[in-house]
């Protein structure tokens, strides 16, 4: 596990207890950002306990959005916050799971490469995770040859939970291996208040670590979740009971947006006490946060707003859309504005629904239309399709700005085939087999019989056909897009002509030429389809084209934008700037 320069590689590893749900992912993220401002490269994995082989086939009501990579892996969401916060490119191999542990196991004892011994989980499962992650921590996600100075692993899940104990036993051998100056392990605990009291306890905190002491890892550094900063007395009782020192012992607490964790460890320098630990201080920096504390304090100072209707069919857990959110917050911040995300559940606003919930009908509607713009986002099956289409049709008759995002193009080429080419049983193949009008149909080369990792996944190339179109002039590329994919069906290539002929213009393609990308609506002020999902490469800071094109539409801004930008676009860099209606 040597580093090529011949510095062995540095693990922080992220734990958490009492309770999930704390922010294990995010406290890893801003960890990898306060020692990226410290000059170091940085890596980071992502440890799930389940036997699922990937995230692929989970629903999002169980485990939030499936976060798509360059490379076609469907992953945990927590690595999006990754590639958010360190605007690195992770591979599927960045996210373990038992899953995928146990099958690179069974496979070699079927090759025999055990050479007959029993196969057991110590050694040769915690031998096959110590394997892996040196692996994959040796890999660069920057851009940059070589690999990364520090790995942050954070640790899905409870310490306790049964499905962890491997990795926890991994994860301690691999502790001994590399050496107490190679490794630091942080655990993200819960610090609560109970009723009237206004106590902040400690026993849970306390519970947590002597769990994962007695399993044979012992935290470096205590990183509590609490509401309020965490009082003197409560840190030096949570140092006495779970031998940290004070100094170690970091609060997060409820802060006003994400952007100020990692100015909130680097106010109570976590960089100095993880530096100490992994003894490298000497080849570190002070922490250059300047870009983090201005995006932060622009957030914090921002007074106007914009309205937008996100109509779905997960709008009950808002980690369904998480990247979609995200992209829509960056997007928001580079027009000097907060989003105000109405979330309507698409089938509030079927017909169906005005029969049976009549008032649930009439309030969906009225957020809908007390919005500047629509997004309708991807998903899997029927369910909420017929409000998505109704949607759609309420932002192209009245010119609304709407974005189409992979099933939301296909819903809005659903509705105009539906009310203007009067296709009137116009569908998906998704949705309803038996079509005399399948305008949206099942790709050639995927599987109907397995579901895992059968999809169009991954960064793909997608064509302008014109370069100028709306969505070629907001990329700034006359040319070509990469953007990453999801999908199983595609627009049927035998209704193209027509539905171009009726003003729904087909802009983007693959390499083909018959696989619609993008597509936009003439004669209206923002009306753009693409099969791709252009919010898992939006960072802070670099928002989202299509993204921010939704947003400056919504608010009367678009035209002025495109007009500052040069004839030539392919070479033009534009510094975001605050437009004034």
């Amino acid at each position: 596990m040597e580093r090529a320069m011949g510095r062995p590689m540095k693990y922080v590893v992220v734990t958490g207890g009492v309770v999930s749900g704390l922010g294990k992912g995010v406290t890893a993220s801003s960890i990898g950002v306060v020692l990226k401002a410290c000059g170091l490269r940085v890596t980071s994995i992502k440890i799930d306990p389940y036997l699922n082989t990937d995230a692929g086939t989970m629903s999002p009501f169980e485990h939030g959005e499936v976060f798509v990579l360059d490379d076609g892996g469907e992953v945990d969401l927590d690595l999006g916050n990754y590639e958010r916060f360190l605007d690195v490119t992770l591979t599927r191999d960045n996210n373990i799971t038992t899953g995928k542990i146990y099958q690179s196991v069974i496979d070699k004892e079927r090759r025999g490469d055990y050479l007959g011994k029993t196969v057991q989980v110590v050694p040769h499962i915690t031998d096959a995770i110590k394997d892996w992650i040196g692996s994959v921590s040796s890999i660069p996600v920057d851009g940059n040859d070589g690999p990364a100075d520090v790995c942050v692993i954070e640790l899905g899940g409870t310490v306790g939970d049964i499905e962890s104990m491997p990795f926890i036993e991994a994860l301690r051998q691999l502790s001994f291996s590399v050496g107490k100056d190679n490794f630091c392990l942080i655990h993200v605990s819960l610090v609560p208040v109970l009723g009237v009291v206004g106590e902040q306890k400690t026993k849970p905190t306390q519970h947590s670590v002597r769990e994962l002491r007695a399993l044979g890892l012992t935290p470096n550094l205590l990183t509590c979740r609490s509401a309020q900063p965490l009082g003197t007395s409560t840190k030096e009782k949570l140092s006495q009971f779970c031998h940290v020192p004070v100094e170690n012992i970091l609060n997060i607490h409820d802060v006003p947006n994400l952007w100020h964790i990692p100015l909130l460890l680097r106010n109570q320098n976590a960089h100095e006490a993880i530096l100490k630990q992994l003894n490298c201080a000497s080849i570190a920096t002070p922490p250059d946060l300047v870009g983090w504390t201005k995006m932060a304090e622009l957030y914090d100072n921002l007074m106007g707003t914009v309205k937008i209707a996100m109509v779905g069919k997960y709008t009950g857990l808002t980690d369904s859309y998480l990247s979609v959110v995200k992209a829509l917050l960056h997007a928001c911040v580079a027009c000097s504005l907060k989003p105000s995300i109405e979330w309507i559940a698409a089938s509030d606003l079927e017909d169906e629904s005005a029969r049976t919930t009549p008032e649930v009908h009439n309030a969906a509607w009225e957020s809908l239309k007390s919005c500047s713009c629509i997004l309708v986002p991807g998903g899997f099956g029927d369910r909420g399709v017929p409000g998505m289409i109704l949607a759609a049709k309420y932002a192209r008759e009245n010119k609304i700005p709407y974005l189409g995002i992979c099933l939301g193009m296909q819903i809005s080429v659903i509705e105009f085939s539906r009310f203007v080419l009067d296709l009137e049983r116009a569908n998906s193949d998704e949705f309803d087999s038996s079509t005399p009008y399948p305008v949206v149909i099942f790709m050639p080369e995927g599987s109907k019989t397995h579901m895992g990792s059968t999809m169009r996944l991954g960064s793909r190339r997608t064509f302008f056909k014109d370069a100028d179109c709306l969505a070629s002039k907001l990329y700034q590329n006359p040319s070509f897009v990469d953007e990453r994919h999801r999908h199983r069906y595609e627009v049927n290539p035998d209704f193209v002509n027509r539905l171009e002929a009726a003003g729904l213009k087909f802009v983007g393609s693959d390499e083909s030429g018959k696989r619609m990308e993008i597509l936009e609506l003439k004669d209206h002020p923002y009306y753009v389809g693409v099969q791709f999902h252009p919010e898992f490469k939006s960072r802070p800071g670099k928002p989202s084209a299509l993204f921010l094109g939704l947003i400056l539409a919504a608010t009367g801004k678009l035209q002025a934008y495109l007009g500052r930008l040069p004839d030539d676009i392919a070479n033009f860099r534009i510094e975001l700037l605050k437009i004034e209606a």
